[in-house]
């Protein structure tokens, strides 16, 4: 029989359900050279083909929220809270046993689904079990993502050295997501909404204050993501670094990041999140440049790493005054705000590889600043309406 819903304990499941997302979307780029070894036959898969797995994971990543968000709103949150995890025991294992490319293909797509559920869900459920400190509650939930990414960087990297199989490691860890369904799947879920009902997805459409909170997300994922992406090619191929300082850069990165959402989820109510929205846009602004144009390496590099740091609060902050804002907008409004976060982050990079190309790194990563600056005068814009409301409302 199920409990009753265990608000703290539920929640810190969810956090460590994020570090189980990190590890499908990382887990990847850490065994790219040896994957492409192992299934090239005489010649390793080509560029092309490495490249296609990346983009079949994330096939599966945007087609797991834009799935789970209106199924979600009908059927509750745990079905999928524990189908997203089966898809990654199924995805992990399958990775490991497959025997040729489209096998692994036909794997990497079940992870990339499992993590794009996860992506999706655990958001609004963090939500509901926490209505009086979302800001806070959002950003530890998504500083375990970061978390995530350096512990399974650093498995990888351990794996590599050690000269464990890929594979190997692959099934070592399996014991994560099957640890997760068990720790699930006596736990009750909360509601995704109040007694009030949900708010149709097509009137917050019709609202300007919601399109706008998207295209804040966009921005904060084009914020966050265009750097991560290239801070270790930019290290190596601009600032003059070897690819192993390169590599570290990216580590270096994802603590930051963790570091800021845990900072910001410290903070709890002491802090209006509409000012760690503009604080964190307007330091990530002052970041990308000095990171782009400093003439010290050294200096530049501790840059980029701390825009990790600055900007490491916006996407989830947005989740937050948006689920403030609208607490009765279900899961389909969280899946439709990941879509959009997820969205500036496949623009960013490849405007900054634009650029590159036009001129150098330095201007492609200095054009990154672009996003951080609009959205300075749209959380102004979106604070000030909120005001404006809450004032005629009282």
């Amino acid at each position: 029989m199920a409990r009753d819903v265990r608000p703290q304990l539920l929640t810190i499941l969810c956090y460590a359900a994020m570090m189980c997302l990190a590890i499908g979307v990382n887990l990847l780029p850490v065994f790219l050279t040896n994957i492409g070894a192992t299934f090239g036959g005489q010649q390793p898969l080509s560029q092309e083909e490495l490249g296609r797995l990346g983009a079949v994971t994330f096939a599966g990543l945007v087609a797991g929220i834009a799935v789970t968000g209106p199924l979600a709103d009908r059927f509750g949150a745990k079905p999928f809270v524990l189908l997203a995890n089966f898809l990654m025991v199924a995805g992990l294992a399958g990775i490991a046993m497959a025997g040729d490319y489209g096998a692994l293909l036909i794997t990497v797509f079940m992870l990339g689904l499992g993590a794009g559920m996860l992506d999706m869900i655990l958001s609004p459920v963090v939500a509901a079990l926490n209505p009086e400190r979302r800001t806070a509650a959002m950003n530890w939930l998504h500083s375990y993502f970061c978390v995530g990414s350096v512990v399974t960087v650093l498995i990888g990297m351990t794996a590599l050295a050690l000269d464990i199989d890929w594979r190997i490691a692959c099934v070592a860890l399996i014991l994560f997501p099957l640890g997760l369904i068990a720790a699930f799947a006596p736990m009750q879920f909360p509601a995704l909404v109040t007694e009030g009902g949900r708010t149709p997805f097509t009137a917050l459409l019709r609202r300007a204050w919601f399109l706008g909170a998207l295209l804040a997300i966009f921005l904060g994922g084009a914020t966050e993501l265009g750097m991560a992406q290239w801070l270790p090619a930019y290290a190596e191929i601009s600032l003059g670094f070897s690819p192993v300082v390169a590599a570290s850069g990216l580590l270096f990165f994802s603590v930051a990041m963790a570091l800021g959402r845990m900072v910001v989820g410290m903070l709890e109510d002491q802090v209006n999140p509409f000012a760690v929205l503009a604080v964190s846009a307007a330091t990530s602004v002052i970041l990308f440049l000095l990171g782009a144009f400093l003439q010290n390496p050294s200096l530049a590099l501790l840059a980029c790493i701390a825009a990790g740091f600055s900007g490491s609060s916006l996407w989830p902050t947005m989740l937050a005054v948006a689920a403030d804002r609208y607490p009765d907008g279900g899961a389909s409004m969280f899946a439709v705000l990941a879509a959009f976060g997820n969205a500036g982050g496949i623009l960013m990079p490849w405007v900054v590889g634009v650029v590159g190309d036009m001129h150098d790194l330095h201007w492609g990563i200095a054009t990154s600043a672009i996003a951080p600056l609009l959205m300075l005068p749209l959380v102004g814009v979106l604070f000030t309406s909120l005001r404006a409301r809450r004032l005629l409302d009282a």
